[in-house]
């Protein structure tokens, strides 16, 4: 037999939680001891774990207990009523479009960043960069070497970090010039 304590931490999931798919009915009322504590089975165990897997595959409170429902056969065993494949087919399908929705928002954020208006905003400056490489104890050469390496290994994102820095068009390319100069 198990505790409330000992089961949650076998299948992975807070006591908290296990006493709420009790109180909804997705574990059953546990038997008791002498002393009024739950004690669970090995089968509860199983239940959980189940729950537990439903769950980490994103399905809703009601789409498992849809699937945990279960009738008896005459001959006494247990079949499962829920069909699993079609109620997983529809959260795949589900994610599917979840996933779209997600990308569709990437790309408006991509294409917002890429307005200039709206890229202005100062998060950094040269300055503040200079200042923060030479604390770490960049030398003017050092720094150079940095951009160097930089632009020779993404010179297009090396312009947008140029760029992102706020740093005026002209010196620019005075940085990226000296930077593939540097050996």
């Amino acid at each position: 037999m198990l505790t409330v304590t000992k089961l949650a931490r076998r299948c992975g999931v807070s006591r908290t939680a296990l006493l709420y798919y009790e109180s909804i009915g997705l574990m059953p009322p546990p038997q008791r001891s002498g002393g009024n504590y739950r004690c669970y089975s090995e089968s509860d165990a199983e239940r959980l774990s189940t729950i537990r897997a439903y769950r980490n595959a994103g399905l809703t409170v009601d789409n498992i207990r849809a699937l945990l429902k279960t009738r008896r056969l005459k001959s006494g065993e247990a079949l499962e009523t829920g069909d699993a494949f079609h109620v997983l087919q529809r959260r795949l399908v589900e994610l599917d479009t979840e996933i779209k929705a997600l990308r569709a928002h990437q790309e408006a954020i991509v294409k917002l960043m890429g307005n200039k208006a709206l890229r202005k905003v100062d998060m950094i400056t040269k300055d503040k960069w200079v200042s923060i490489m030479k604390s770490c104890g960049f030398s003017e050469e050092q720094m150079y070497r940095w951009h160097g390496e930089f632009e020779r290994s993404a010179p297009e994102e090396h312009q947008e970090f140029l760029e992102f820095l706020h740093i005026p068009a002209a010196e620019i390319e005075t940085i990226r010039e000296k930077s593939r100069k540097v050996g």
